[in-house]
């Protein structure tokens, strides 16, 4: 069975980091965009960052940019986000995500096949 399965989120305060980790079972996602999003109280949910199937391909969400940094392992079937100078705003549920088709495109979350449960990340001011 396939399932995603998040880590690393927490309590950060504002200018600080976070790293969280996605970690894939039941097939690989080699050939698979992989990203994160997240979805604070109230508000839908939003792209954050994805990458694909080669370390040139990566996506931000402007809210991202310059701040967050996605990686893969492939070997490992693991997804990273590396989280610097967070925001209160920051604060959100964030989820990993992958999609079903082989180099397959598209960055809402109707594109995204697989799920994670989600881990809860909150930044202070």
């Amino acid at each position: 069975q396939v399932r995603l399965e998040e880590s690393g989120g927490g309590l950060a305060q504002a200018g600080g980091s976070l790293r969280l980790s996605c970690s894939a079972y039941g097939r690989s996602f080699s050939r698979n965009l992989m990203g994160w999003f997240r979805q604070a109280p109230g508000k839908e949910r939003e792209f954050v960052a994805a990458m694909g199937w080669t370390g040139n391909m990566k996506f931000y969400a402007d809210s991202a940019k310059g701040r967050f940094i996605i990686s893969r392992s492939y070997p490992e079937n693991m997804m990273h986000l590396q989280m610097d100078s967070l925001k209160p705003e920051d604060t959100a549920v964030y989820y990993c995500a992958a999609q079903a088709t082989d180099y397959g495109s598209g960055g809402t979350p109707s594109d995204f096949a697989y799920w994670g449960q989600g881990t809860q990340v909150t930044v202070s001011s």
